[in-house]
């Protein structure tokens, strides 16, 4: 069976193949306006909270809800709506909506307590593409579990989960203060909020807290343990974009790199380079399973391809030198004019459909129309490798600061004793796995300890945030309190 990669400090990655102290000190949450006093877990009462520093609460509401059987419509991306959730048990949803200073905007900050079973922690769930946060099935799951959970909307609230339409304001101007709580301040909020509403229903804190979140819920956890690291004991952070300024960005490149060259390959073509890669790099570990075990390592000619036919909706088409370039020019990832590497590619093993398809990938245009030209129906088919640089160089000066999630200092979380948990699917079609393990290494060499309290897993074959050819972890937030409570380091997910 494949098993994933724990990437070790020190060590590369294919070297790394494995068989895949409680309590972080709290940053100062807000008071409750009285002494909590111990009320029955059944009785749903508006909790008595003070607001965050340098925001001010909107208005606040318990309602009692029944559980039961609970649906959703299909997320963002997705064709089929989630499975029912059955079996959930009654429970008290609390929401408190935020604003900050005379912006206007509304946060809201959702969190569910069941009313019997609650097993003593707080949860937290990160959002998605331009979501802030996760209203979907992970929250009455969370409760079956037996969590007292939380999310927000970070008062950004998009058409669709990949489009930051909230980011101008009605007079074309960057909304900052959206931005912010997007970029960092809502989580912050969320736990700080979570963790009080939490302690005033049950009349005593959680005994321990956890971030869960995936993608933009992912950078959402490496931003909590770099600028917050007292709000979690326990950070799970999967398949982060990190560094959301470069990443937004580099995400184009591919549809850039075929409009330059003119040529704009079919899916066809395009799996065809896959399939290829996969093909050549499957047996790298052993094992021919049509799982790629070491992605970064898949050496792939793409030249190797050329005069292969493929056959695409009844055509058959040639592959040719140029289509062999443009592969090449993509998994190669971003670079300037004189050669430097401005970001990551992805591995050759992952689906280039979704970032080389006829259209260019939204979350990627919608940062470049809104935060960067600043004018939605920019087209962004029109940019060059001369514009992409330039737009890449602004990227970063305007908003690193604001999003960028790259911090290597984790000794805050060191000291808070929290432990922050990491698996990229390596097959990943939409955050580069490199950029993951680019990240860890820097910090790797920071921290001779850094085992101690982050760890990084790659999946061989998983998709993004999800399973592909090959698994995703069952249970990494299992992994994580095991981790947390008991001292357990997982050597295996």
């Amino acid at each position: 069976m494949k098993r994933l990669l724990l990437v070790v400090a020190g060590l590369p990655l294919a070297a790394a193949l494995t068989a895949v102290h409680p309590g972080a000190a709290a940053e100062t949450a807000p008071a409750v306006s009285e002494a909590a006093t111990p009320r029955s877990a059944d009785a749903c009462e508006k909790p008595r909270l003070m607001a965050p520093p340098d925001a001010r609460i909107v208005s606040v509401s318990a309602t009692a809800k029944p559980g039961g059987t609970l649906t959703y419509p299909p997320q963002p991306g997705a064709s089929e709506p989630p499975p029912p959730v059955t079996d959930v048990p009654p429970y008290c949803q609390v929401d408190v909506t935020l604003t900050h200073g005379s912006a206007g905007d509304k946060e809201l900050i959702q969190v569910w307590l069941p009313a019997t079973g609650w097993n003593g922690r707080f949860q937290a769930l990160g959002g998605s593409g331009y979501l802030g946060g996760d209203f979907g099935p992970s929250l009455p799951n969370a409760v079956k579990a037996g969590y007292a959970v939380g999310t927000t909307d970070a008062g950004a609230t998009p058409t669709t989960g990949f489009t930051a339409d909230w980011a101008l304001t009605d007079d074309g101007r960057v909304n900052w203060t959206v931005l912010k709580n997007f970029a960092e301040r809502g989580p912050h909020e969320l736990a700080v909020l979570g963790k009080a509403i939490t302690k005033d229903h049950y009349g005593r804190a959680a005994h321990h807290s956890y971030w869960n979140g995936c993608s933009a819920g992912g950078r959402q956890g490496y931003m909590e343990a770099q600028r917050h690291p007292g709000d979690f004991d326990g950070i799970l952070a999967a398949a982060p974009a990190i560094s959301w300024d470069r990443f937004a960005v580099g995400d184009l490149w591919p549809y850039v790199v075929m409009n330059e060259e003119d040529n704009h390959l079919s899916l066809c073509e395009l799996n065809a380079f896959t399939a290829a890669a996969r093909t050549a790099c499957d047996g790298d570990d052993g094992v021919t399973d049509g799982i790629v075990g070491d992605p970064i390592a898949c050496d792939f000619d793409t030249t190797s391809l050329i005069g292969e036919k493929v056959l695409c909706d009844g055509e058959e088409l040639t592959i040719s030198a140029r289509d062999a370039a443009v592969v090449e020019k993509i998994w190669d990832g971003p670079r300037a004019a004189d050669g430097k590497r401005l970001w990551f590619g992805l591995t050759p093993s992952a689906d280039l459909g979704y970032l080389a398809g006829p259209a260019p990938f939204p979350v990627a245009s919608s940062w470049v129309q809104n935060l960067l030209v600043k004018d939605p129906s920019f087209d962004v088919s029109t940019i060059t490798y001369a514009d992409y640089e330039e737009l890449f160089a602004q990227s970063v000066d305007e908003y690193h600061q604001i999003i960028g999630s790259d911090d290597t200092d984790l000794s805050g979380l060191r000291r808070a004793g929290a432990k922050l948990l990491t698996w990229h699917g390596g097959d990943d079609q939409l955050v580069p796995l490199a950029d993951t393990l680019s990240y860890h290494a820097k910090v790797a060499k920071r921290f001779d300890d850094i085992d101690d309290f982050y760890r990084v897993f790659v999946a061989p074959g998983a998709a993004h945030c999800q399973s592909g050819v090959g698994p995703a972890p069952t249970d990494p937030l299992g992994a994580l309190v095991d981790w947390v409570e008991n001292d357990r380091a997982p050597r295996t997910l």
